[in-house]
């Protein structure tokens, strides 16, 4: 093998070298990469192959004998996506192929959706399923975790009875000490390496982690439809900020830096509103520490707020009276006067009675002594 040099050599009789890409794999089209070569020994030429290429598809000199090599890539296209191996020449003979690199180019469809199942808040050592869906005709759907160089998953696509393709990735146990944020693609099978723009990144927050549960509460659950309110999310532990999340709401709803009250108790107070009887509105509260934001607490127990005022149509008569007190709460303010009014003519009457019987006691006590 001569590769175009005029040199004669033997292949395959050196260590293969490592190849890797910075900032990763997987560009975004026209970003820059960079693909680096890196063998065991000093190397005089470096040689980058890429599958389905004939010849070389860069050949590196270095300008003093080293065992790196750099290969730059300045505007990823579709042409530059593909697999690549490197080697290495000493005068001893040619290094054997690297492993192979697959380089994937982004941008060339519109994003997915990703979304967490039931909730991105997981309980620690919990598992949970992500959801990635488009309205595109994608054949498979990638799963990447940030911060790993391969794909964490990658499965064909589904299209349930809701119209959208869709993979739905597990996920789990999750653990606390390290961070679970992610983005999924989607490609067609005829380019595997030509992926759609990433999703928008997901990150799951790990709740349990600190073993504390805030208190979640208000003045009054009850709620006039269309008014506002204020929830109290507290705690003794000194969190820095405190998250409220509404059930079936696939982020967090609101998120507030921790108040210290005077009682020394550490709080956030969340306005909602306003609210609608269309809706459930029911809440959970957490709290978590500045320098580690995906480590939460415990949740707090749920709270639902109940809407008064609702209109409609006539509901049948409720068969359990303490099931009408509870979903048709009345203003007990009259009543409440009329009842204290009956107990105070009754403490009148039996003053009179024991004013009457005392008198009379005391005129049959002179009589007798007459």
């Amino acid at each position: 093998m001569s590769g175009g040099l005029g040199l004669c050599f033997l292949p395959g009789t050196l260590p293969k070298p490592s190849i890797w890409a910075e900032p990763g794999s997987v560009v975004l089209r026209g970003s820059a990469v960079t693909i680096w070569c890196q063998g065991i020994l000093e190397a005089q030429v470096f040689f980058l192959v890429k599958e389905e290429h004939s010849g070389f598809w860069d050949v590196h000199f270095p300008k003093k004998p080293g065992n790196t090599a750099k290969f730059s890539i300045t505007h990823m296209t579709d042409r530059h996506a593909g697999r690549y191996h490197c080697s290495y020449r000493r005068p001893a003979g040619l290094s054997e192929r690297s492993d192979p690199l697959e380089l994937v180019v982004t941008g060339f469809h519109g994003k997915p959706q990703l979304s967490a199942l039931p909730s991105p808040v997981v309980t620690s050592g919990g598992k949970v399923t992500l959801q990635c869906a488009s309205w595109e005709k994608f054949d498979r759907f990638v799963l990447r975790k940030e911060g790993e160089p391969r794909p964490s998953s990658t499965l064909d696509s589904q299209r349930p009875t809701s119209g959208q393709f869709q993979a739905l990735f597990p996920v789990g146990p999750v653990t606390p000490n390290v961070r679970w944020t992610f983005r999924c693609y989607g490609y067609f099978s005829k380019t595997p390496q030509m992926w759609s723009y990433p999703s928008k990144p997901l990150e799951l927050l790990v709740s349990g982690s600190v073993w504390d549960t805030p208190d979640l509460a208000l003045p009054n659950p009850m709620v006039s439809s269309g008014g506002k309110v204020t929830l109290q999310c507290a705690s003794w532990v000194g969190f820095h900020r405190f998250v409220l999340m509404k059930e079936g709401e696939p982020r967090p709803t609101w998120t507030l830096d921790s108040q210290r009250r005077t009682s020394g108790q550490f709080q956030a107070l969340f306005p909602v509103g306003p609210v609608t009887p269309r809706l459930r509105w029911t809440f959970r509260c957490y709290g978590y520490f500045r320098n580690t934001p995906h480590m939460w607490s415990l949740s707090s127990d749920p709270l639902e707020l109940l809407v008064s005022g609702t209109s409609g149509g006539p509901s049948p008569p409720p068969t359990d009276p303490s099931s009408t007190a509870a979903s048709h709460p009345k203003d007990y303010t009259v009543q409440n006067l009329i009842r204290m009014v009956m107990a105070g003519l009754i403490l009148v009457v039996l003053g009179i009675l024991l004013f009457q019987e005392h008198y009379s006691q005391r005129g049959i006590q002179d009589a007798s002594r007459r």
